[in-house]
């Protein structure tokens, strides 16, 4: 859909793109609202997946050994601890992501069949047929690498800016005192900070870094397989996700999607108009 005029804060003229509501409505209008769930059962079908594979390594590499941060350990020994649970849980995430990207590269590609009009991918197991016939095993793990990349960047990130948050700016004497409100030489002095909120500031943030290895995942999962949305005048038909990222990132396009509202076209975009 093409971009509409509207003015920013300043009441200068910019180009927006349409936002999630526009979108949806649109959707809406065509497919009715059974076409809000494109590719929901290969979606569902991925989660549950990857939550029986994390569910099923835990109990073959039960994290019996791994030690909780305490607030008594040394700056040195909690960083350790930190980086030994972190890199179990990558463990984890990277091999469910592995097992479960099958059944994303099937779900993004019903998605996008809404572009075209086209119904190649119907049923899952339609689909796993389609795309071994047609790209070989190799089809089904389109994308992996740059969703694999953010995964590792989003957990190493959100952990460790977690605890240094922690460790450095958060007063154990009152995060430790139940109702957070002080301790016993000076009760009710300052409000607590419940550490485990740390978190939530740190997921937002690395997020937003991590983002452009999601959105260059889900583009190679649908590029070049058959479908108008993967191929000219849609997209470029990419080499690697890394000719993807250069390609985006010369267009300023890395970012596209992340905002549900107010989505400004950035100066190097194109778009294809039929």
């Amino acid at each position: 859909m093409p971009p509409t005029i509207g003015t920013n804060v300043l009441g200068r003229k910019v180009l927006y793109l349409p936002s999630f509501f526009t979108y949806a409505k649109y959707i809406v209008q065509v497919d009715g609202k059974i076409g809000l769930f494109r590719g929901l059962s290969p979606r569902l079908m991925s989660n549950a997946l990857s939550t029986v594979t994390r569910g099923s390594m835990k109990k073959v590499f039960p994290p019996d050994e791994i030690e909780q941060v305490s607030n008594k350990d040394d700056m040195k020994t909690s960083l350790k601890k930190v980086v030994k649970e972190t890199s179990y849980e990558m463990m984890m995430q990277c091999v469910s992501r592995m097992l479960a990207h099958p059944l994303h590269v099937i779900s993004m590609r019903c998605m996008v069949q809404f572009v075209g009009r086209e119904a190649k991918y119907s049923g899952v197991l339609s689909s796993i047929g389609k795309i071994f016939k047609e790209e070989g095993l190799l089809g089904f793990f389109v994308g992996l690498i740059p969703h694999l990349l953010g995964d590792v960047v989003f957990l190493w990130g959100c952990n460790l800016l977690a605890h240094f948050i922690n460790a450095y700016l958060v007063d154990d004497s009152v995060s430790d005192t139940p109702g957070g409100l002080g301790n016993d030489q000076n009760p009710g002095s300052q409000v607590g900070w419940n550490k485990d909120l740390s978190i939530f500031p740190c997921t937002i943030a690395v997020s937003m870094l991590t983002y452009p290895f999601l959105l260059v995942g889900d583009l190679m999962a649908v590029n070049n397989c058959g479908l108008q949305a993967g191929l000219p005048p849609y997209s470029p038909v990419f080499k690697s996700w890394i000719h993807c990222w250069k390609y985006l990132s010369v267009q300023g396009q890395l970012f596209r999607g992340s905002s549900l509202l107010f989505r400004r076209v950035s100066s190097g975009s194109c778009f294809a108009l039929e």
